[in-house]
């Protein structure tokens, strides 16, 4: 049996504050960033993963991973559902660890990172892309990858296996059609806060030209200016496109609903994250006051039992989970199934470095293996940093093309590692000069 030899990790920062590529009302100044990990093994392919911060801090995430490379270096190489669900248990159960969240924050999301570069590692080894390699495992299999505890009042085991077990009818034919077809995106990009109103009118023409039927803006930093952005962007692209609007946490309940109310005019799809992630009330009280305008929420929920709460409470109507914030796939694969029981459509964050390249996997698989459903759902497309990844994610008329290449697609070239890695490689050094 092969065996885990190594584990390297890295501190990777991309300078995108310079542009203000990825500014919004919480975080001006993002250098999009990467703790990056690398599963070495003895004569097989490596694994890759990584969790995704907004630069300093990257090297407390980075030191996260590397405190569980104990747990991880001499294990058998995972090949299947047992093996990760074994390591995904290992990871969360390291008491002293754990005491830092529990399951939530800098540990959490440096199991994350691991547990991905797992599936990566298994998935190259079964020559399939993440997607299709869990698509493809039966639904006990699925069912043993999820911890339950804390679930079982609104999920149960039993439960999780029928919503699987529906599924399976049709997957050949869904597997089929995103290979044809793809998956359906929304663009941030022409949204992001520090951005001209110049430019936001271009850019949100372009991608109404390229074939997206919804565009999201930043707001929070001042309403009068929220108010013409928001109003130029839907005369600039019509009745017919969706404009959702991010506040990025920025308010208390009572602010967001006045906000949102003098937005309302302009038909704003969804509000995303109108107040704290942790706060599952007040998106509750947000949701009754806004309605019919949709809550969304999820880049920032810690954990499945924080999504738990939101759905039992009925606080979002669009659950926006993240590839790298959770425990990994087998977590993501526990809300999925939550979002699946409550019927509510899961729409992926994805604004970061690797983040679209992770999360086409996760709504491929929810798509065959899970809800069976694309209605009302779509995946985040920002349109940056792709270029440094081996297995790029694209977007063709307005929908992701489906990954073909083994693996999770979180690899990044070797001369992005050695130009952008924090703070020797060159892009920093030449740059402090």
């Amino acid at each position: 049996m092969a065996k885990i030899v190594g584990m390297e990790v890295l501190d990777v920062r991309f300078p995108t504050s310079r542009e203000l590529d990825g500014s919004d009302a919480m975080n001006p100044d993002p250098d999009y960033s990467a703790a990056y990990v690398v599963l070495h093994t003895d004569g097989g392919p490596d694994g890759y993963g990584l969790a995704f911060t907004i630069g300093r801090g990257n090297d407390v995430q980075a030191a996260a991973i590397r405190a569980l490379e104990p747990h991880v270096v001499g294990m058998d190489v995972p090949t299947d559902a047992a093996a990760l669900g074994a390591l995904s248990r290992t990871l969360v159960g390291d008491s002293q660890l754990r005491w830092l969240g529990p399951e939530k924050g800098v540990a959490h999301m440096a199991i994350g990172a691991v547990v991905n570069a797992a599936w990566d590692l298994a998935a190259r080894i079964a020559g399939l892309p993440v997607w299709r390699f869990a698509a493809e495992m039966s639904p006990e299999d699925l069912v043993s990858l999820v911890d339950f505890r804390y679930l079982t009042d609104a999920l149960t085991e039993q439960e999780a296996l029928d919503i699987l077990r529906a599924a399976e009818p049709g997957r050949a034919e869904r597997i089929a059609r995103i290979e044809r077809d793809g998956y359906r995106a929304y663009s941030t990009s022409p949204g992001w806060l520090g951005y001209s109103d110049a430019k936001l009118v271009r850019l949100a023409e372009q991608a109404v030209a390229d074939g997206f039927e919804m565009i999201k803006l930043k707001v929070g930093g001042n309403l009068e200016d929220d108010v013409r952005r928001m109003k130029l962007a839907r005369e600039t692209v019509g009745p017919d496109i969706r404009v959702a609007v991010d506040a990025n946490q920025r308010w208390d309940v009572s602010t967001a609903i006045t906000w949102m109310t003098a937005l309302a005019p302009y038909d704003p799809y969804w509000i995303e994250e109108p107040t704290s992630p942790d706060d599952v009330l007040g998106h509750a009280a947000i949701a009754k006051a806004l309605a019919p305008i949709r809550v969304a929420t999820g880049e920032h929920v810690q954990n499945r039992v924080v999504f738990k709460q939101l759905l039992q409470a009925g606080a979002i109507s669009v659950l926006q989970l993240d590839a790298a914030r959770v425990g990994g796939f087998n977590e993501n694969l526990a809300i999925l199934l939550l979002a699946a029981k409550f019927g509510i459509p899961v729409c992926p964050h994805a604004g970061g470095v690797g983040l679209c390249e992770l999360v086409r996997h996760l709504s491929m698989f929810d798509f065959v293996a899970v809800s069976g459903s694309d209605t009302d759902r779509s995946i985040e497309w920002v349109d940056h940093l792709h270029e440094h990844f081996t297995d790029p994610a694209a977007v063709v008329d307005g929908r992701y093309v489906a990954p073909s290449a083994p693996g999770f697609s979180a690899r990044m070239h070797d001369a992005t590692l050695r130009r952008f890695t924090f703070p020797d490689g060159p892009e920093w050094t030449e740059t402090s000069k």
